[in-house]
């Protein structure tokens, strides 16, 4: 699975450094829900690949490979404020319609569609699961040993675009999506703890209903090279 994500994102890459006229470099962020700030692994990240429908209807795929710091879960017994998963690597690959208005050096995009993601170099966070466990239970000392299921995710996401045209050949862009989806991630095991008192006691673990939350704040902001105007010409692609 690695060795295919990375095969497909190196291909986007060639795809973009060798057709279309319009390209553009961009720098992203990812703020999770309950998570830790992520960042996009450079070059393996291409957005904003595409055709025109017509003037103002367009469609965009594209792919992301994310470094994730770390994703909270949801469908547990406990809650936690802080992320049970992570840091981990995760690839996302968007299809949006996009409705664009244009006007005099400025083009407003409104997105919209669904996403598909996948984590993989999965990693526990037993600090913060260990410390949402003493809490749930009322120990003092808790200790989890956990196996996991790792399973792909699918979403949707809205969002929005600006481009500022500076020149007929050069434009600053500014966007934000908000992504909601979900991945299955079923937890095994047991934990074991107590209180200072000597009431210590291992309890079997089996969070058949965890998930994943991959919801979160996406941001980047980005410079546009159109090569021959800011009329037609292919969907820009952006590198990030």
């Amino acid at each position: 699975m690695k060795k295919a994500t990375l095969l497909i994102l190196m291909g986007l890459g060639f795809a973009f450094s060798s057709s279309g006229q319009n390209v553009g470099l961009s720098f992203s962020y990812f703020i999770p829900k309950n998570g830790y700030f992520s960042t996009p692994i450079s070059p393996f990240s291409i957005r904003g690949l595409g055709v025109d429908l017509n003037r103002f209807i367009a469609l965009e795929t594209g792919a992301s490979l994310y470094r994730m710091s770390g994703l909270n879960m949801k469908g547990l017994p406990f809650e936690s404020k802080d992320p049970l998963l992570g840091p981990n690597f995760t690839i996302l690959v968007p299809g949006e319609l996009v409705f664009q208005l244009k006007g005099n050096g400025i083009e407003l995009d409104l997105k919209g569609g669904g996403f598909f993601f996948y984590g993989f170099d999965q990693k526990l966070n037993y600090g913060n699961i260990d410390r949402a466990l003493r809490k749930y239970e009322g120990w003092d000392v808790a200790n989890s040993e956990l196996t996991y299921k790792n399973h792909p995710g699918f979403g949707y996401l809205v969002g929005a675009e600006v481009t500022f045209y500076v020149t007929d050949q050069f434009g600053i862009s500014f966007e934000t999506n908000y992504l909601s989806s979900q991945a299955k991630f079923p937890l095994a095991g047991s934990y074991s703890g107590g209180t200072l008192s000597g009431i210590n006691q291992t309890i079997a673990a089996d969070f058949k209903d965890a998930k994943v939350d991959f919801t979160g704040l996406e941001f980047s902001i980005g410079v546009i090279l159109t090569g021959g105007g800011k009329a037609g010409g292919a969907k820009k692609k952006k590198r990030r």
